[in-house]
């Protein structure tokens, strides 16, 4: 059941990856019992011939990452185009950090509702967002802003160029809240 877990963890992490004290706390076990059970997912998918991904760690931060077997097919993949599209959840983070910027991670999930760490991770790789400081607050969490490479993927010159945000709210209830019909 840990390794389940384990997996769908440092899925939802993506690039990012966790840190052993972080994954033994989320799942509640000593690092005994988490180095066990990582030891043995790791071993199952590097066994299991239909996985592509493998466990990996870096100065106990852990990843899943793809199995070297399939770097030609996957630069295949990218190569063909098919890997240049962003997703709708890429792109309502992109859209946030455009009209927020700078903006925490933390702060996109508020507005989103849900977990941004993947998109964040896809943006980032695609350089259309890129780390600009951190917030002075506790954890000082990373700032994320739009790069060059945002500009010249969307073909404008400037943020101005963006459609005006008033132009997407509801304006249908203002007469309500503000006691008219």
């Amino acid at each position: 059941m840990y390794q389940a877990k384990i997996m769908a963890l440092l899925f939802v992490a993506g690039d990012q990856g966790i840190k052993e004290k972080d994954l033994a706390e989320l799942l509640g076990i000593d690092t005994a019992a988490l180095r066990q059970n990582i030891e043995e997912l790791k071993v199952s998918l590097m066994t299991d011939g239909n996985s592509g991904i493998e466990l990996v760690e870096y100065n106990s931060l852990y990843k899943l990452v793809t199995k070297n077997e399939f770097n030609e097919l996957l630069t295949k993949y990218f190569k063909s185009g098919l890997g240049t599209k962003l997703s709708q959840a890429a792109l309502e983070v992109l859209s946030i950090i455009a009209y927020q910027q700078p903006i925490t991670r933390i702060e996109i999930d508020e507005i989103r509702g849900v977990q941004s760490s993947g998109s964040l991770n896809t943006l980032l790789m695609r350089k259309l967002i890129k780390e600009n400081g951190k917030k002075n607050v506790p954890g000082h969490p990373h700032l994320y802003v739009v790069t060059d490479e945002f500009f010249d993927y969307f073909g404008i010159k400037s943020l101005e160029d963006l459609p005006k945000i008033e132009n997407f709210e509801d304006n249908s209830n203002i007469g309500d809240i503000n006691g008219e019909s």
